[in-house]
């Protein structure tokens, strides 16, 4: 296989990607303009509000939460430090609307809070207030739990990377450890805390599940109901295009923020030694620290433990075992075609350094920022539309029906999810791709190695974990995502996912809580994986400053 091969299998999966985008342009602009100015005056402004609000709150608190334990883990030593340095990265294996389900119980009227007030207290249903958790705050506190790790891993490793001097030059003028950090250390982590933030808001964005669950009025939630609710494809393009237009501006915000994130260190610098906290400091640390996972992790597996044993859920079932048939089968089927497209991708841009490997690869990284349900009306309109065609010309030439070869079959989903995970493949290979230098694949061509002879001699092998934490990234995703296969599935083909969301529209949150339990347990998987990897992956500075005495706080 030599480069125009891989060129060419490059460039067709660019063109799959550009697809769902292309697909909900034309889609919005067949559309009536009748559809169009009825969304203006009924819901158009009430969904931009609410996703507004929505981002900017979950940003706010992954932001804070995920900035502070990241500076705390980082430059002070305390009691539990390794425990919640790991810990913290944990509530990334439960999605959104599970940590929703589990809440819903605990705190809604007929919960167990509710419920115990009620008792002690003697109360009537209207003779106290008590927080709506089936509201907007409710969703933004459930989507906060769970993506505040994006900030803190990035930031974490920006306060790990940072040198010391100018933090402690600061202090010796003068400066608390707070306005030090504030002053100086804060500012320099600025663009990963940036970065991780627009990581945060692409996920806010493409979420259904959580928003869905709480009825809280935004564009995912707009798009199911205008194509289910409503059969209004029209209105479900134009509602896709919106989103489209702001994912697209946060991918192009997260793009020259990754560009312009430079920094410089010359000569030798010393190194952060951790702050030896005195026992009060200590104590906030620790508890600042165990808040996040607290409530998201410990609290919403006992609660989901607790309504999943006396459900009439049975995981043994041959029923059940078909949804988790689905899942693994979807799921691993796609995790080696994105993986598979991303080596192609990685391989392109490494053979053929031009504009278009590089155009390629922002391309291919364009899809995280697409969320699920755009994806899908932009992949269901054509191909829905070229089936219709087929099945209508087969029969009136030949009096035969078709029926739905492209959109009645898994091999579309497959493809959304190939688009919406091929950002984190392309990640995974890319990193430990530039591990390898250059002139290792000269040799190899002088060595007479084609292209593709250099990828599998040389840099499949070497890759291989690379490799494994993508295709374990990308099954863990498929399993978690939930709009694009709402859309996108076959008929009578149902997921865990999808399962868990019937279940809880159904107000059977019991039932839902099982294949909540089974998702989070699957998620788990690369989490683990993860914080393998930051234990190794340890910094000379790091492991310097663990040969030092803490300076006291």
């Amino acid at each position: 296989m030599n480069k125009y091969i891989i060129s060419g299998v490059s460039l067709l999966v660019i063109a799959i990607c550009l697809l769902p985008i292309v697909g909900v342009i034309a889609a919005a602009a067949l559309g009536t303009h009748e559809t169009l100015a009825q969304l203006a005056e009924t819901v158009l402004w009430r969904y931009t509000w609410t996703t507004l609000v929505l981002v900017v709150s979950v940003a706010a608190g992954s932001i804070v939460i995920g900035t502070l334990t990241a500076w705390l883990v980082a430059t002070a030593e305390f009691k539990g430090r390794r425990f919640f340095e790991i810990a913290l990265v944990i509530p990334l294996a439960f999605p959104a609307y599970v940590l929703a389900y589990a809440y819903t119980d605990i705190l809604d009227h007929p919960g167990i809070v509710q419920s115990t007030l009620r008792h002690v207290m003697d109360w009537g249903p209207r003779d106290y207030w008590f927080p709506e958790i089936r509201s907007l705050g409710g969703a933004a506190l459930m989507l906060t739990l769970v993506l505040y790790p994006y900030v803190y891993l990035l930031a974490r490793a920006s306060f790990r990377m940072q040198a010391a001097t100018p933090f402690y030059a600061a202090r010796s003028l003068g400066s608390s450890p707070t306005n030090a950090f504030l002053l100086v250390s804060l500012p320099i982590a600025r663009p990963a805390i940036a970065g991780g933030s627009l990581l945060v808001i692409m996920e806010t964005i493409a979420d259904f599940g959580t928003v869905a669950h709480f009825s809280v009025q935004t564009y995912a939630t707009g798009i199911y109901t205008s194509w289910f609710g409503m059969a209004d494809r029209g209105a479900a393009a134009q509602l896709a295009l919106g989103l489209l237009a702001f994912a697209l501006l946060v991918a192009l915000l997260e793009y020259i923020n990754r560009g312009s994130a430079r920094y410089s260190v010359k000569g030798h610098q010393e190194t952060f030694t951790r702050f030896q906290l005195s026992t009060r400091r200590a104590l906030a640390a620790q508890i600042t620290c165990a808040l996040p996972v607290v409530f998201g992790v410990i609290v919403p597996t006992i609660t989901l433990i607790a309504m999943g044993l006396p459900s009439e859920q049975n995981i043994f079932s041959s029923r059940y075992l078909h949804f988790i048939q689905n899942s693994l089968t979807l799921a691993s089927i796609a995790a080696l075609v994105t993986v598979a497209a991303a080596i192609f991708i990685g391989t392109f841009n490494r053979v053929a350094s031009n504009k278009l490997s590089l155009a390629s690869l922002f391309i291919g990284r364009l899809g995280y920022a697409l969320p699920g349900g755009v994806i899908a009306v932009g992949l269901l309109v054509p191909f829905a539309g070229f089936d219709n065609w087929l099945d209508a010309r087969m029969d009136a030439l030949f009096g035969i029906s078709t029926g739905l070869l492209i959109s009645g079959s898994i091999w579309l989903l497959i493809a959304a999810y190939m688009i919406r995970f091929l950002a984190a493949a392309i990640g995974a290979y890319d990193s430990g791709l530039s591990s390898i230098t250059p002139n290792v694949d000269a040799a190899s061509r002088m060595l007479g190695r084609t292209a593709w002879g250099t990828v599998r001699d040389i840099h499949l092998p070497v890759l291989r974990p690379s490799i494994l934490t993508a295709l374990l990234i990308v099954f863990v995703d498929t399993v978690k995502e939930l709009p694009a296969t709402l859309i996108l599935r076959p008929f009578n083909y149902d997921t865990l996912a999808v399962q868990a969301f019937r279940l809880a529209s159904d107000e059977r949150l019991e039932g839902a809580a099982v294949p909540s339990l089974i998702i989070a347990a699957i998620g788990l998987v690369p989490v683990i994986l993860l914080c393998m990897q930051i234990s190794e992956a340890r910094t000379p500075a790091h492991k310097k400053s663990r040969t030092k005495k803490p300076r006291p706080a």
